[in-house]
């Protein structure tokens, strides 16, 4: 969630790990595979004790074992995909493009379409959270930006980003609940607002353009609904939105302010 602090670090894990034990040992056998990859092809230092080679890396992780179950194939692609996406954010890197997470998007895609599908799992209800659907969006919708809908998993995503900013929590906080107003005023189905899948995106938005200059607010005013919008229309032609919608959106309203920005100098 791009905050560079290890007790954050520490935080998402243990949520990862509450939600799912074999998610937990995903994300840190990938962030392994990805910093360690790094150091063999000896990418900088200071940019790898930053995490910017691990965090892609475990969102792979995590995400191949949600969608593709734990067979050895799994664990195998994890691996690779870990690699892959520490050289593709190193790519992005050098070239001082804002790429956010797309290295992890690229590289899951890939994968999922490789991967054999296994079998359904049982699904269950997750529990109603006080305050109704908007509450469960905000709070889960942090825990979905690395696939967790345990709730507790999400208040501890919320501490651990508060931990390093508060101003992007509360970023990510606002965001969360206009994507879930949105996503109810476009007739999206309510249990999946209250399970934060309208949400996650925006709040990756929110966190991503946090600051305490109007324009920072302005620019996620932008960027959150056009977030949503993608959403929708990757629902339509059936492809994950994984966080697309974010890396999409973001990028946007970025080069929007930079191009405004020119103009008006």
């Amino acid at each position: 969630m791009l905050q560079g602090n290890a007790a954050t670090g520490l935080l998402f894990l243990t949520g990862i790990t509450i939600g799912s034990p074999f998610m937990g040992l995903a994300a840190l056998l990938a962030v392994c595979c990805g910093t360690g990859t790094a150091l063999l092809l000896r990418y900088d230092k200071a940019e790898v004790e930053q995490g910017l080679y691990g965090f892609s890396a475990a969102l792979v992780g995590v995400a191949l074992v949600l969608f593709r179950g734990t067979g050895p194939e799994v664990w195998c692609a994890l691996i690779a995909g870990s690699a892959l996406a520490t050289v593709l954010q190193h790519f992005f890197i050098r070239r001082k493009i804002p790429a956010f997470t797309l290295p992890f998007v690229v590289v899951t895609w890939a994968a999922l379409v490789l991967l054999p599908v296994p079998a359904a799992a049982a699904a269950h209800a997750e529990p109603v959270l006080p305050g109704g659907v908007l509450s469960a969006a905000m709070v889960r919708g942090f825990g979905q930006v690395i696939f967790q809908a345990d709730a507790l998993s999400g208040l501890l995503f919320i501490v651990g980003v508060a931990v390093h900013s508060r101003t992007a929590t509360v970023f990510g906080l606002a965001s969360a609940l206009l994507a879930a107003l949105m996503a109810l005023a476009l007739e999206r189905a309510g249990a999946d607002v209250a399970m934060g899948l309208w949400s996650y995106n925006a709040v990756l938005c929110g966190i991503a353009l946090a600051g305490a200059k109007r324009r920072n607010m302005l620019v996620a005013l932008v960027a959150v609904p056009l977030a949503v919008g993608i959403g929708i229309g990757m629902e339509l032609v059936a492809v994950p939105q994984l966080t697309f919608p974010f890396v999409a959106a973001t990028f946007t309203a970025l080069m929007g302010e930079r191009l405004l920005g020119m103009r008006a100098a």
